[in-house]
């Protein structure tokens, strides 16, 4: 196996962890946290698994596994080293609890001769439409606030209803087993829509997914979900406290409210429903994660305390600022690249 290989198989390993730990979270953390307490791991593992292995085989046999995310995007004819220090970064980010962009993190790289090679070009690439950098920003900037404008003005007309009852009144064993169900099922259609968004991620890695042998294909599935399987037996780690924080997400009625919410939001962007957002581009779903919970938090904290709370202000945006500060990393790092050589 030569260098290039090694690169590519191992650059796909340390994607895959870092996509998984940091992005999965994100998007099973209300499922994994309104759950835990009434279900061992494996048993969450394998209906996320159950429905992981079947968008993989459904992508993989109508020969495109990205679903369109990686068509902009042609893979190296050889890895070189630096493509390992995306996922690396990642890596060190995820211990620390950062939600940031794995999309602007790894798929940025992988455009490097689409980007400016200096710092104030390479900034500017962020604002112009037709960069594929820029674009990238642009729907992403979108999944924001969309996701945020959604989630304030749902939770502002239910949040005396719903949020406040569910506060008072926990959820009886009979209305448990219906939202439990309900819940479950928004979280499945909430994880299809994220995997078609973002296994594009990991996918990079492997020639963009294209002319896999059916080897190849196996040890990728093998691989993710095995290391789905380790992030539920360690109960999402660092990233899961940015849901668990949120006022009421263990509620299992709360937590699928969430996740309904989160998948609308996805299906939205899964294709260009209004000709506004560049159809098929790659976008950071993390933002569209922390838009929601933002304003959910503000919407729920403004109708049943009035007021939002200097705490919260500074969580909410906080975790915007990390999310933000993903983005300067991820141009900081392609142009350091640049710099030497790449």
């Amino acid at each position: 196996m030569d260098f290039s290989a090694i690169v590519m198989w191992l650059g796909f390993l340390l994607a895959a962890y870092s996509v998984i730990g940091n992005d999965v979270i994100q998007t099973l953390g209300a499922f994994l946290t309104s759950n835990e307490k009434r279900f061992p791991w494996y048993v969450l593992w394998f209906y996320a698994a159950v429905i992981l292995a079947a968008v993989l085989i459904y992508g993989y046999f109508a020969s495109d596994i990205s679903y369109g995310r990686l068509a902009k995007f042609d893979p190296p004819a050889v890895y070189q080293w630096y493509y390992l220090l995306p996922p690396i970064v990642l890596l060190v980010i995820t211990h620390y609890g950062i939600p940031v962009s794995t999309t602007f993190m790894i798929l940025t790289l992988f455009s490097l001769s689409k980007i400016p090679a200096e710092l104030d070009e390479m900034v500017m690439s962020l604002f112009q439409d037709g960069s594929l950098l820029g674009g990238m920003v642009r729907k992403s900037l979108y999944g924001y606030v969309i996701a945020f404008l959604v989630a304030i003005f749902f939770y502002l007309f239910t949040s005396r209803v719903l949020e406040k009852y569910f506060m008072e009144y926990p959820a009886t064993n009979k209305n448990r087993l219906i939202w439990t169900a309900l819940q479950w099922f928004a979280t499945g259609w909430l994880w299809v829509q994220w995997l078609v968004q973002d296994l594009a991620n990991i996918y990079i890695y492997i020639r963009a997914g294209r002319d896999m042998t059916n080897t190849e294909f196996g040890i990728t599935v093998f691989v993710l979900l095995a290391l789905l399987g380790f992030i539920f037996y360690i109960k999402g780690g660092a990233i899961q406290e940015v849901v668990r924080r949120k006022t009421n997400t263990e509620d299992i009625r709360s937590a699928a409210i969430i996740d309904f919410l989160y998948g609308l939001v996805l299906y939205i962007f899964m294709d260009d429903l209004f000709g506004i957002w560049g159809g098929k581009l790659p976008m950071s779903t993390t933002w569209v994660f922390v838009g929601l919970l933002a304003g959910r938090e503000l919407g729920i904290r403004i109708m049943l305390e009035k007021t939002i709370s200097s705490k919260v202000g500074k969580m909410v945006l906080g975790d915007l600022a990390k999310v933000l500060l993903g983005l300067v990393i991820s141009v900081l790092l392609v142009y350091v690249i640049k710099l030497v050589g790449g």
